[in-house]
């Protein structure tokens, strides 16, 4: 979540001159009616949300601030960047979801836990601010920048939809100019690298390469060119270096089968508008930098100014933030105790974030007088690669699979995670087994509107007056 600089400023002023007689809100939500923010709907966020609302009912009010009006399902976005899904198949409207939750749009500029206060700038540009009786954090996380020269201007991220769209876009066109060009310039636009061998970059790799094989294959005279070369780097010893060596032994076999060029111990120190340059020496002319090197905490989470751990805000087992009993957080932004593991915290994925989300809704609930509060305590149920096709990596309850098998369990997992759109989802699966793809480009996302550096200012915000809620 971020924030013009004139805004911010605006904002501090505007702070320092109620602070001389500013009280704590009561009963922001009306007469007898608590209200709670929720900062963030992503996988923390939204079931936050959702479970208060269930728990509560209207005995209080919950607001969920976010810069859209849906939840976006994060791991289905490469098969939207491959043109396999549909955009809106993996969003799920706030408003259709959560009745009995009022929306605000916006993103959150600054926390002001002194007057229980969330500062926050509108789609428009206009600044607002929302009291709390029970604040949520769960702004989630951005890309990971490294001070790698040119990173910034020239790679684009997978975190988003528009992002999803733009890389879409991209290729197509790449794989389209690289027909009327000469062989040089042929063979940089058909040459796609890949920063960052995790969950995303995995999958980015291996569904990118199924999808400009089939572009290729559409354009006339294909079989005089090389095929679409993919680069899949990464500074670990293997792929996919979270997991069981087996899943990532099976992802490996199954991208360097496929013709992806999968290259560990291997990073990039700098990139330009040509190419990239490897710490190797080697210097791959390419037009295409998809940067999934991982993700970060929100900076909000550390301009707070309370503890944080690694850009991560410090909480207790209860999700509760020390010194601060009406505020909790969860999800990326928050630095969680792993019960299971003394003195190591829960990793940043979607499924520690949804299940964190469900836990500080229930201790909000409780802190509300509704139930007694626990512990946030979590078994991984496995996890799961798609890699196109009918080939996956998975190991439901730890049970290491391959192949087809592998492939139905991941695409079911996601069917049961998704809150939303699962027929909309499994119908796009199903006919694109037997339809091929329509490779046209849309248009609606152009590059400067995705900047690598989601943490930046937006483009467009005008500063306003304040609107207080």
């Amino acid at each position: 979540m971020r924030a013009h600089g004139a805004v911010r400023a605006a904002h501090r002023a505007r702070a320092a001159h109620r602070a001389r007689g500013a009280s704590r809100p009561s009963g922001a939500g009306g007469p007898g009616r608590p209200r709670v923010v929720v900062v963030g709907a992503g996988f923390a966020g939204f079931q936050a949300a959702r479970t208060l609302s269930r728990q509560v009912g209207d005995e209080a009010e919950i607001v969920v601030l976010n810069p859209t009006d849906y939840f976006l399902y994060l791991p289905l976005l490469p098969q939207v960047a491959a043109g396999i899904l549909e955009p809106r198949r993996v969003t799920v409207s706030l408003p259709g979801s959560l009745p009995r939750v009022r929306l605000v749009l916006g993103e959150a500029d600054h926390i002001d836990m002194a007057e229980r206060l969330v500062r926050y700038t509108g789609p428009e540009g206009v600044p607002g601010e929302l009291t709390y009786d029970r604040l949520v954090l769960a702004v989630g996380s951005v890309n990971k920048l490294l001070p790698i020269p040119g990173v910034a201007e020239c790679a684009h991220g997978l975190r988003g939809l528009p992002e999803a769209l733009y890389l879409r876009d991209h290729v197509t066109r790449q794989i389209e100019l690289a027909a009327t060009g000469d062989r040089a310039e042929h063979a940089a636009r058909t040459t796609f690298v890949v920063v960052g061998a995790g969950y995303t970059g995995t999958e980015v790799a291996a569904q990118g390469k199924l999808f400009t094989d089939a572009l290729v294959r559409g354009q006339p005279g294909a079989e005089r060119g090389p095929a679409p070369r993919w680069l899949l780097l990464d500074v670990a010893p293997r792929i996919l270096p979270e997991l069981d060596h087996r899943l990532s032994d099976t992802a490996d076999h199954v991208l360097r089968g496929r013709g992806v060029d999968v290259r560990t111990g291997t990073s990039v120190t700098e990139a330009t508008a040509k190419g990239v340059q490897l710490d190797d020496g080697e210097f791959v002319e390419t037009r295409t930098l998809v940067w999934c090197v991982g993700v970060r905490p929100d900076p909000l989470v550390s301009e707070v100014g309370l503890a944080v751990e690694r850009g991560r805000l410090l909480v207790d087992a209860r999700l509760n933030v020390p010194g601060h009993p009406e505020v909790f957080a969860c999800g990326d932004a928050a630095a969680v105790p792993d019960l299971t593991t003394p003195g190591a915290y829960t990793p940043m994925t979607a499924q520690h974030a949804t299940r964190q989300g469900r836990v500080a809704a229930h201790n909000v609930a409780a802190s509300l007088g509704h139930g007694e509060a626990r512990a946030y305590a979590h078994h991984d149920l496995g996890f799961v690669v798609d890699l196109g096709g009918v080939k996956a990596a998975a190991n439901p309850l730890g049970v290491p699979l391959s192949g087809p098998l592998a492939a139905a369990v991941t695409r079911g997992y996601h069917l049961a995670a998704m809150p939303g759109n699962r027929i909309r989802v499994a119908a796009d699966w199903i006919l694109d087994t037997v339809l091929p793809r329509q490779s046209v480009q849309l248009g609606l996302v152009r590059s400067y509107t995705v900047p690598l550096d989601t943490a930046s200012p937006e483009l467009g915000r005008v500063p306003g007056g304040p609107r207080k809620e």
